[in-house]
């Protein structure tokens, strides 16, 4: 039984990790993709698909990351926003460094493009955190952040 039930917390962790990283940066990666990287609706709609199926291995794992960075936090608002933000952007970044440039990204627009995406990282990483709770809330799942969600059954 307590094995059934490990399993369904985690396959619950995966997926709500998943769905939240899915919603959240389909929607900030067009914003980057067509108005900071100037890449055309076709190569947007590439990279939202590349990185929408790159995303399906990759949102766990990030949960996972970012649980234990923030692990690292204090209970103050500049640690907790600084942990956050650092795990997204040191997870991230080079993960969509290689879809917009396989999409199509060359030069300076792949520069800006990266450039762009790590300054969104910067600045969405609480947000982004807050959202993931919010979503692992609504799956039944605890906050994550003081040991591996895996661990807390």
């Amino acid at each position: 039984m307590a094995d059934t039930t490990r399993r369904s917390g985690s396959t619950r962790a995966y997926v709500a990790d998943t769905l939240a990283l899915i919603l959240f940066f389909t929607t900030t990666g067009i914003i980057n993709e067509r108005f900071i990287a100037g890449m055309t609706w076709e190569q947007v709609l590439q990279a939202r698909l590349i990185g929408g199926v790159l995303m399906v291995p990759v949102g766990r794992p990030y949960g996972m990351w970012r649980d234990w960075m923030m692990g690292h936090a204090s209970e103050n608002r500049f640690s907790q926003v600084f942990w956050d933000s650092l795990a997204l952007m040191s997870f991230q970044v080079p993960i969509y460094a290689a879809i917009i440039a396989f999409s199509g990204a060359t030069g300076d627009g792949l520069l800006r493009g990266v450039l762009g995406a790590a300054v969104m990282m910067l600045v969405l990483g609480r947000p982004y955190g807050a959202f993931l709770n919010w979503i692992r809330h609504l799956f039944g799942l605890p906050p994550g952040g003081d040991k591996p969600m895996s661990l807390n059954a």
